[in-house]
């Protein structure tokens, strides 16, 4: 078995795939390439020398410069690399017009809302206006548990410390985000929990959800009633009683609306996990599907690839408007923008953030750009969607399911036990964290890595689980019953 990989041919380091004790040697190329220190798996190896300030390429593209002289068989990591992204840049559109091959339709056991959307999740919804009933949402959830059954799938309440005390885009943009949840198709009925003095008030979540309100949606506000459990727990009831009539029907996949999130990264997650996902990715969206990929900064150094695939010169502006903003904010808060990556992807073996980048982008598969959407947007057009959203796993997560995401396929090489407030799937990139995390795990990408199954073969197995976690089959996430909310602060708290 093959102890490193070289992704690319261009490429002149490898990832390490077992870990290499100073002196091993490897047959690489016809030759032998003698590692000069440890090197631990996922980490990357010299395959040729490099001079100071040359290039490190990796997936065939500049993940970094060298900062000192770098021979074969050395460890290339943090130590001897320095990235070379910049601030704001300008970009030329250079369209290379991908195409999908054809994949055969097929359906889900889903729920068709009155007003033609569809749900994967027959769920009852309490969302607090602002932070200061988060107990008493709290207590609604324990409270109304003994609803479940007969129609209704879950209790979730989706607290969060925000709604009051914010000025200008951040409240503005907490108030679009709760209105979007509001509008799920995942939730058969939602009671807005409101307080009464709160600047995010129900009035204002209203108003923000037009004329799309689902036909089971309550409000109550604690201030203007004497005993608000009570209150609150016969709404509850109601809607309750209302979703009993519920059932799955069969749903053609290109009603399904998929997230595409990575977080605490290795390098296996660009070769095993994040490719996984972009062939399920190219699969649904040949189907008629939709999928979203966010989290920007991690997009740094691997953007013009996103933005030649864009479909129009209009969506192409539009990426880069998404990139050179996130920059900007980067900028407002006096914060660099190469930033390396989170001590766990570090150790995972990823060193600068193109690094990261060009393995994150993996995940969107070779589909054409479709769209761009703001955060706190809800997705329109069909096929790969772009959206801004921070790299943070539970800030992002929340805005893919804002946007419209039934569910999340999140790919780890270091495991988190999060959730979302829709079905987050977790990815491993490496078969020891899928053995030694059963409880967190769903799918096992690095089983690539064995040789005993194809990237093809692995994309078409996550595709039939999601269609039956589309139809009902729970999460592991959801066997333990959580569900998180994670709003992206900006602006000057009151």
């Amino acid at each position: 078995m093959n102890q490193i990989l070289q992704i690319h041919s261009l490429d002149n380091v490898a990832v390490v795939l077992f870990p290499l004790r100073c002196g091993d040697r490897i047959s690489w190329n016809g030759e032998i390439l003698t590692a000069r220190t440890d090197i631990p798996e996922g980490h990357k190896i010299a395959l040729k020398p490099i001079g100071q300030d040359e290039e490190i390429i990796k997936y065939g593209f500049p993940i970094g410069f060298a900062t000192e002289a770098i021979q074969p068989g050395d460890h290339v990591h943090v130590h001897n690399i320095r990235t070379g992204l910049s601030g704001q840049l300008d970009y030329a559109w250079n369209p290379t017009h991908p195409s999908l091959p054809a994949f055969p339709a097929r359906t889900f056991r889903g729920y068709r809302r009155k007003n033609g959307r569809v749900g994967i999740r027959n769920e009852l919804w309490i969302i607090p206006t602002v932070g200061c009933v988060n107990d008493i949402a709290r207590a609604l959830e324990r409270e109304a548990q003994k609803t479940v059954g007969h129609g209704v799938e879950r209790v979730c309440a989706f607290t969060h410390p925000y709604g009051c005390s914010q000025m200008g885009e951040d409240q503005e943009a907490t108030r679009q985000i709760l209105a979007d949840l509001c509008l799920h198709p995942n939730a058969g009925g939602v009671l807005l929990l409101g307080l009464g003095c709160e600047n995010s008030g129900v009035q204002e979540i209203i108003s923000r959800m037009g004329d799309r309100r689902p036909e089971r949606f309550r409000t109550l506000v604690c201030q203007q009633v004497d005993d608000e459990m009570k209150e609150a727990l016969q709404i509850l009831r109601e809607l309750a009683g209302a979703m009993e009539s519920d059932v799955r029907v069969d749903c053609p996949a290109s009603s399904l609306i998929v997230g595409l999130k990575c977080g605490g990264s290795d390098g296996f997650s660009g070769i095993t996990a994040n490719p996984v996902i972009g062939g399920f990715s190219d699969r649904l969206v040949s189907m008629g599907g939709t999928t979203i990929l966010t989290e920007v900064p991690e997009m740094f150094g691997a953007e013009t690839i996103l933005m030649n695939r864009c479909e129009t010169r209009e969506t192409f502006e539009k990426t880069v408007c998404l990139i050179n903003d996130f920059k900007q904010y980067f900028e407002e808060y006096h914060q660099t923008i190469y930033e390396n990556p989170s001590p766990g992807n570090k150790a995972g073996g990823i060193s600068t953030l193109e690094d990261k980048a060009l393995g994150c982008t993996q995940k969107s598969g070779t589909a054409p750009v479709s769209d761009v959407l703001k955060y706190g947007q809800p997705v329109t057009c069909t096929g790969l969607n772009l959206l801004s959203a921070p790299g943070n796993d539970m800030v992002a997560s929340t805005a893919l399911a804002v946007s419209g995401a039934h569910m999340i396929l999140f790919s780890t090489g270091r495991g988190t036990p999060f959730a979302s407030p829709v079905p987050t799937m977790k990815i491993s990139s490496n078969t020891s964290l899928a053995v030694h995390k059963r409880s967190w795990i769903d799918f096992n990408a690095g089983r690539l890595l064995d040789g005993n199954v194809t990237l093809s073969e692995l994309s078409d197995e996550l595709l039939d689980l999601v269609l039956a976690v589309a139809s009902g089959r729970h999460v592991l996430s959801e066997e333990w019953g959580f569900h998180d909310l994670a709003i992206f602060k900006r602006g000057v708290t009151l």
